[in-house]
C-alpha cells in the first residue's frame, strides 16, 4: 500500500469538480433533495443539460496552472445523473440532451496532460424510493440498488483505462420520519465484494474510506482534521459555501485563505482537495479561476515547501513542513511577525536559514529550546505567505 500511496503523498494538492444536472438550477448540488423535487420533474433538466463550452482540457490546464497534481470528477452525484454511459441507467449524459460521454472526454484531457485521474461516485441515488427507506425497511429493493451501484462502479473501472482514485460518497439513506440522513455500513453496500472487484480491474487504484471500509485514505470534509486512524488523509473543501454551482453564492475564500488551508493541511500530514463548481455550460466561474491562478503563482515560487513534504512539529501555530531528503524545514509564515520571530521546540541543529523567494539570509540565535530568527524584513516579502527555509545538520 505504501507504494500505491507514494505519488499521492507527494502530490499534496488536487482539484475536486462538482458538476451535473444540478448545475442547471444554480442552487447547489443538493437542490433536488433540499427542494424535494420529484424524480420525474428533475429529469427534465437532463434534457436541457447540453454544455456547449465543456472543454475539459481547459479544466486540466487551470489545474496545472494552479499547481494541482490530480483531479477528481463527480461521475455521478446523489441525484443519480451519470456523466458516463451506463447499461443500467437512462439518466445519463449519453442518453439525454448532451449525447456525450462527459467522463470519457475528461479522462482523455487528463491523460493527455499527464494529470492523475480520480472518479467521485455516490453510492446513494435519490431517484430510488428505497433511498428514503433504507436496507432494513425494504431489503429486496435495497439489494437491487446495490446491484445497480456495483454495475456502475464496474463500468467506471473497465471503460476508461487506468484510473488513479475512486472517491466514494453518499453512504447514507434518508429517513424522512426521523428527519435526517442515516449512515449505512460497509455490509449494507457489500463493500468488501465491491472493492475487491475494483482492485481486480484497477490494482493500483487508491480508494477512500466512504464505502464504510478503511481503505487507502480518510476524507475529512470542510475541516482540517488529521485522521485519528493513522491512515493517510485528504481534506476536501469548497471555495465558497456550495460544492455545485450556485449563482447566488458569492462567499468566496481569498487566495490567502486557500494557501493557508493548503499549507496547514500539508503541515499536519494530509492532502488538500479544493473544489470548483462549473456552470451548466461547462465553464468554471471566474472567481474560482482568478483565485486558483494566484495560488499557482505562489506555488511556482514556494512549491518545494508543499510537494513531497512531510509533517514537522515546532510547537508553533505557523504551518511548518519538512523534507528529510533535502534536510530542510520549510516555515510557511501566513501572518508576518515583523523583524523577529521566535520558534519553540525546533529540533536538530539549524545550520542556516533564508527566505525562499528572495534568498535573503536570516540570522539565527538559540536560547535553550527556542530558535530566534533575526533581521527579517519589516513587511512580508510575499503577501500570500512567506516561506523561510531552515537547513538542518
Amino acid at each position: 500500500m505504501k507504494e500505491r500511496l507514494k505519488w499521492f503523498r507527494e502530490a499534496r494538492f488536487g482539484m475536486f469538480i462538482h458538476w451535473g444536472v444540478y448545475s442547471m438550477l444554480g442552487r447547489g448540488e443538493w437542490v433536488m433533495f433540499h427542494e424535494n423535487i420529484p424524480a420525474r420533474e428533475y429529469e427534465k433538466y437532463a434534457w436541457q443539460f447540453n454544455p456547449p463550452k465543456y472543454h475539459p482540457e481547459k479544466w486540466v490546464a487551470l489545474a496545472k496552472e494552479a499547481g494541482m497534481k490530480y483531479m477528481v470528477l463527480t461521475t455521478r452525484h446523489c441525484d443519480g445523473f451519470s456523466l458516463f454511459d451506463s447499461k443500467v441507467s437512462n439518466f445519463t449524459s449519453v442518453k439525454t440532451a448532451a449525447k456525450r460521454d462527459l467522463v470519457a472526454e475528461f479522462v482523455k484531457a487528463c491523460r493527455k496532460a499527464n494529470m492523475k485521474i480520480g472518479f467521485y461516485y455516490s453510492l446513494i441515488d435519490w431517484r430510488w424510493p428505497v433511498a428514503y427507506q433504507g436496507p432494513q425497511k425494504n431489503p429486496s429493493d435495497w439489494k437491487k440498488l446495490v446491484e445497480y451501484v456495483h454495475t456502475q462502479v464496474k463500468e467506471l473501472c473497465t471503460n476508461y483505462g487506468k484510473i488513479d482514485i475512486l472517491w466514494y460518497d453518499g453512504s447514507f439513506y434518508v429517513d424522512k420520519d426521523k428527519g435526517g440522513t442515516i449512515h449505512t455500513t460497509a455490509e449494507d453496500w457489500y463493500a468488501k465484494k465491491l472493492n475487491a472487484m475494483v482492485r481486480k480491474y484497477q490494482p493500483h487504484i487508491l480508494i477512500n474510506d466512504r464505502s464504510g471500509l478503511p481503505e487507502d485514505f480518510d476524507t475529512p470534509e470542510g475541516h482540517i482534521i488529521p485522521s485519528k486512524s493513522g491512515r493517510f488523509w485528504e481534506v476536501c473543501m469548497p471555495m465558497n459555501i456550495h460544492w455545485g454551482y450556485s449563482i447566488g453564492d458569492n462567499i468566496w475564500k481569498s487566495p490567502n485563505l486557500l494557501i493557508h488551508d493548503l499549507s496547514r493541511s500539508v503541515s499536519l500530514g494530509g492532502n488538500y482537495l479544493v473544489n470548483v463548481g462549473p456552470k451548466p455550460d461547462g465553464t468554471i466561474p471566474y472567481a474560482s479561476i482568478t483565485r486558483l491562478r494566484q495560488v499557482g503563482e505562489w506555488l511556482s515560487v514556494n512549491g518545494e515547501a508543499i510537494y513531497g513534504a512531510e509533517q514537522y512539529l515546532t510547537g508553533t501555530e505557523n504551518p511548518t513542513t519538512f523534507k528529510s531528503k533535502e534536510n530542510a524545514v520549510y516555515l510557511i509564515i501566513l501572518w508576518w511577525p515583523g523583524e523577529r520571530l521566535t520558534l519553540p521546540q525546533v529540533k536538530g541543529k539549524i545550520e542556516k536559514a533564508y527566505i525562499l523567494s528572495t534568498k535573503q539570509k536570516v540570522k539565527l540565535e538559540r536560547k535553550r529550546d527556542r530558535l530566534i530568527l533575526h533581521g527579517l524584513p519589516s513587511k512580508p516579502p510575499d503577501s500570500l505567505g512567506t516561506v523561510i527555509v531552515m537547513k538542518i545538520d
